[in-house]
Order: structure tokens, then sequence, then C-alpha cells
């Protein structure tokens, strides 16, 4: 691990979004509720809260961090399931990891719960939104990166399958 000790803790947030995308089809059975292990979004969300505060143990080399803030949410679009989580705490290194993390287990908790619905669904897209505080001060992911989520190119193919 990484010696922090002579750093200063500070207050630190991290942004993060992730896209499961799924048909049509599936992605009208979640909007009514009619997936066969209960509410995807919900239990998404306690998922990635839940990783957030344990990522030390996913990731190798990663600081436990006293996180004081934690939210994941969800928002349906054209193509699949938006996940954004934003992480905050106050520590001697930044929240990105926790923030990612947390997208990851909210996006293969909704894969998990929707599986008999669509194997196909792919979970993409995950990336670093934000990030606010410590010694490199601000990030902001460049305008020209961030992709509509749920409108991007598809093949005639995969449109075909919906």
């Amino acid at each position: 691990m990484v010696d922090v000790s002579a750093k200063a803790a500070t207050a630190r947030t991290a942004v993060a979004r992730g896209l499961v995308r799924m048909n049509r089809a599936v992605l009208g059975r979640v909007r009514r509720l009619e997936t066969p292990k209960g509410n995807p979004l919900e239990i998404a969300r306690i998922a990635g809260i839940a990783a957030a505060k344990r990522t030390a143990e996913w990731i190798p080399l990663c600081h436990p961090l006293p996180l004081t803030h934690i939210d994941v949410s969800t928002r349906l679009v054209q193509n699949g399931i938006e996940i954004t989580s934003r992480v905050t705490a106050t520590a001697q290194t930044g929240v990105e990891m926790e923030a990612l993390v947390a997208v990851a287990a909210a996006a293969l908790t909704i894969y998990d719960m929707c599986k008999a619905l669509d194997k196909g669904m792919e979970i993409t897209d995950i990336f670093l939104v934000e990030k606010i505080g410590g010694k490199s001060g601000h990030y902001l992911r460049a305008q020209s990166l961030k992709r509509p989520m749920g409108n991007s190119r598809r093949s005639r193919r995969e449109k075909q399958a919906q």
C-alpha cells in the first residue's frame, strides 16, 4: 500500500457512472416491476452502497476509508439502466475506487436480478465522472468523453434483436 501517513485528511468526493444495456422488453419489465427477483433498482442501490463500504476487500492495496456518505442512483434510459454513485469521505486518500466499485456492484446486481429475462445484457461504460479534493485537485471528465448513456450507436443487428 502507498504510505499516506504524511498527507492531511481532507474532504474528498468522487462520482462514477455505468450502464447496464438491455433490450426494451426487459427494460419494460423493470419499469413495471415485473422481474422475477423483485425490484432490481432498489436492490442494486443497496448493493452499491454495501460494496463501496468494502472496497478495500475487493481491490488489493486500497486503503480502508471512513466513508461519510454514499449515494447510488439508477435511471432508466433508452438502452438500459444508468447507474451513478457519489461517495464522500474526509481522509488522506481519494474515494474514486469506492465510487467505481459501487457502480460495478450495482450493475452486477441488476444483471443478476434480470438474467432470467435476458442473459445478453451488457455491463458497460463504467467510468469516473468527477473527483474533488486531495493533492491533485478537481478532476472533471471532459465533455467530449461523456457519451449520452442509452443513446450509443448500435449495429442494425443489435437493434433488430430488440
